[in-house]
């Protein structure tokens, strides 16, 4: 189909019939203050070799993740990913595919959707899984909106050390709604599970916690499940690190009734943020009320094997009120690269792909509690822990920087009111992190504490 751009005498007939002299005149409602210089302080065109010297120099501003020593968590991991998730995602027919909603020609695309969605359920403990959504923090945020329906209540209690940009994220859902919001505040050293039982009500819909933490601390959140199952609230639990799941317990086995994770550290590198993965699973009895796409396997009429989308399809995010969310489609690529990079371990590499993240995080806290200046206050870990240091991190932080060794996440960076975590670091250590980081860290750190 050829695309056939408007003519100059369209454009007056369509301006004559709204009744305005020119395009201008549609945006007389919008205030000035609202206009803005669309240039700003743009330079004016270059030549490509201009461009690609520019683009160079500001990329040598950064300093890469792969460049000298790195301990950065806090949401996002560096791990290994096999070249051969590269290269077969790369291929034209999933790099270039489209939404499937026509089934006949989707197969490819639908079969690994469906495959994906059973590595979610059975790393998370759960009974069915969707096929993926933006990130962690947006399917945190889609989480407590599906608690709300389906309670049809209106309070939410968020656990202190819950991810603050998870927690941003799902107040700003909750801006157009009704609701009201309890929440404890962050504490490296607690996990503030009976703070919790405390103010889960009557008119509770859900609790929000995670595991491991934002401060690392692994929790096991049994007993406040039951708790709130006993007040007819729902638990969601949140989990940044996935590979964490290779060794912990699952938070279906915890009692969780939605699991929602950043799938971004199986399969899918640091890239600067983005594009992540959110992975979303729940117990079978809420499967009407699952946000986004859920594949299905089905047969046809002759009895063959098919893949379609089931439940939640295009037509119905077009209902406004009645529609369960407006996010219709899902992470399509990264899922892929999850779900390639995940088959490629298995369970029993999954299992020691975690094993060895958690070795290599012991290594590290054991040789960083031999500083003076430095104690470990994370009692119970998988591959990241929380420090503090006899003085504010943040200077600290960027000294280290200065040496090539990316220690870590100041706390104050994300939350910059709790002044008594001024003195705190988030450390992270994958199976990428070798010894020759640790003494890289270790040496760095002790020279700037002197």
């Amino acid at each position: 189909m050829r695309y056939l751009p408007l003519t100059d005498d369209d454009r007056r007939a369509m301006l004559q019939a709204i009744g305005v002299a020119d395009v201008d005149g549609l945006y007389t409602d919008v205030p000035a203050s609202a206009d803005w210089d669309v240039r700003g302080d743009l330079p004016d065109h270059k030549s490509e070799i201009e461009v690609e010297r520019e683009l160079l120099r500001l990329a040598g501003r950064n300093q890469s993740g792969g460049e000298g020593a790195f301990f950065l968590g806090a949401g996002a991991y560096r791990h290994h990913v096999p070249a051969t998730v590269d290269h077969l995602i790369q291929r034209s027919e999933f790099l270039t595919s489209y939404t499937p909603y026509q089934p006949e020609i989707s197969q490819g695309t639908l079969h690994y959707l469906f495959e994906f969605q059973t590595q979610v359920a059975m790393l998370t403990g759960m009974e069915v899984a969707n096929a993926s959504l933006y990130d962690g923090s947006t399917a945190a945020s889609e989480a407590v909106q599906m608690a709300l329906r389906i309670t049809k209540r209106s309070g939410i209690v968020l656990a202190g050390n819950l991810h603050p940009h998870y927690a941003a994220v799902i107040k700003t859902g909750l801006s157009i709604v009704d609701h009201s919001l309890s929440e404890t505040g962050p504490d490296p050293r607690e996990s503030g599970l009976q703070d919790l039982s405390d103010l889960i009500t009557d008119e509770t819909a859900c609790v929000v916690v995670q595991t491991p933490d934002f401060f690392g601390r692994l929790t096991d959140w049994r007993s406040l499940a039951e708790t709130a199952h006993a007040k007819g609230a729902l638990l969601i639990v949140v989990v940044t690190e996935v590979v964490s799941l290779g060794a912990v317990m699952s938070p279906g086995a915890m009692g969780a009734d939605i699991v929602v994770c950043e799938g971004q550290s199986i399969g899918n590198g640091l890239n600067f943020g983005g594009p992540y993965l959110g992975l979303f699973a729940t117990r079978k009895k809420f499967l009407r009320q699952i946000p986004g796409r859920l594949c299905g396997r089905t047969v046809d009429a002759d009895g063959r094997e098919g893949f379609v989308l089931t439940l939640s399809t295009r037509e119905q995010h077009i209902r406004r009120d009645k529609a369960t969310s407006n996010i219709c489609t899902n992470s399509g690529l990264c899922a892929l690269a999850f779900t390639i990079h995940l088959a490629l371990l298995g369970e029993a590499g999954l299992r020691k792909l975690a094993t060895l993240n958690h070795q290599s995080a012991v290594k590290t806290a054991t040789a960083l509690t031999a500083l003076d200046g430095v104690e470990v206050l994370t009692p119970a870990y998988f591959n990241e822990f929380t420090i503090r240091l006899d003085r504010p991190a943040e200077p600290v932080i960027a000294a280290l920087a200065a040496r090539k060794v990316i220690a870590g996440l100041p706390v104050a960076r994300l939350l910059p009111d709790a002044t008594e975590l001024s003195r705190d670091v988030v450390i992270a250590a994958t199976e990428l992190t070798s010894d020759t980081d640790r003494d890289a860290l270790v040496g760095a750190l002790k020279e700037v504490l002197k």
